[in-house]
């Protein structure tokens, strides 16, 4: 299948990672409290509650692909400590840095019962790489399982394209398709 981008316009062979554009919490938050509440940017977000304040930084997640020579790529939203979060922040354009940190995946993947606070290690890479994901292989949930037994490439392909559906990217035809335009 090839996509066009809605970023560059181009079309592209490789599939495109299914981004989240903030973490699950600060969706549910209404425009109001967003302004008053919240901060979000391309790589942070802090929603300051009256009893708590909650941190998350945008990270990867790559789901093995079994039959297929490309793995599926999550952009998605993890939450960590304040501590973390701050030492993150503060070492976020040291491409020397490298961490590891507990935090819980605040993305909602559409293919399973809530993904909402699955306890995670976020890997902090050299080189000024997003942080990657990798969910505990201990706890108990189907995500968790395929994570780490992986999805077909059919499987894949129908995320793809729900994902470009519910964002109205336009996908263009596969080799030998006709187009019903």
């Amino acid at each position: 299948m090839k996509y066009k981008c809605l970023n560059c316009g181009q079309e592209h062979d490789e599939w495109p990672a299914l981004a989240f554009s903030s973490p699950a919490q600060y969706n549910e938050l209404t425009e109001e409290e967003k302004r008053a509440m919240g901060y979000l940017d391309s790589d942070f977000c802090i929603i300051k509650y009256n009893d708590q304040t909650d941190h998350f930084i945008r990270c990867t997640l790559t789901l093995k692909v079994m039959d297929h020579c490309q793995n599926l790529e999550y952009g998605v939203w993890a939450s960590l400590s304040k501590d973390n979060y701050n030492d993150y922040a503060a070492n976020f354009k040291n491409e020397e840095f490298a961490a590891q940190y507990f935090g819980w995946l605040c993305s909602f993947i559409n293919e399973y019962d809530s993904t909402i606070n699955i306890p995670t290690t976020v890997i902090i890479r050299e080189g000024n790489k997003r942080p990657e994901v990798i969910p505990h292989q201990a706890f108990k949930h189907l995500f968790v399982e395929e994570y780490y037994k992986g999805i077909t490439k059919a499987e894949a392909d129908r995320r793809i394209s729900e994902m470009l559906k519910m964002i109205g990217q336009i996908k263009t035809k596969a080799p030998g398709q006709k187009n019903h335009s």
